[in-house]
């Protein structure tokens, strides 16, 4: 895979923008460290960061507990080389040009597991694919 700038640049994209989305895009950079440039956004953002996302980053090291949800912008997709949409709600309107995956992420709800032992499970599947994808752009 070629890339537009020097390095993989990766937009995460969810609904709110305020709990999955930005789990994966501070655990991305936290495993890629620079070597990846990331950014999250939101089909229709939210008001604030979940607090139990921000919570369980927080348990392994990654703080997203300032960021601010924000509205994905064609420029953001018109830069990225991958946009990663998490979960199946988000919709997004592809840009010529740019690469795009779905991610249907583990949803513990459905096996009655919620509050922070659901979040836990979201972050630990988001981390393996994150993980799985940082391999993928930075093995050449």
């Amino acid at each position: 895979m070629s890339f537009k700038a020097d390095k993989p640049f990766v937009l995460f994209v969810c609904v709110k923008n305020g709990g999955k989305s930005q789990m994966a895009a501070g655990l991305m950079d936290r495993v890629a460290g620079d070597s990846v440039t990331t950014a999250s956004a939101g089909s229709k953002p939210g008001s604030a960061v979940n607090d139990l996302s921000a919570q369980v980053l927080g348990e392994v090291g990654v703080d997203i507990s300032r960021n601010v949800p924000r509205q994905i912008t064609v420029e953001d997709q018109e830069r990225a080389d991958l946009v990663v949409i998490l979960g199946p709600e988000a919709q997004v309107d592809e840009v010529e040009g740019t690469l795009y995956e779905r991610w249907d992420t583990d949803e513990p709800s459905e096996r009655d597991i919620d509050g922070i032992d659901r979040m836990r499970l979201i972050r630990d599947d988001i981390l393996e694919r994150v993980t799985d994808l940082h391999a993928a752009l930075t093995t050449r």
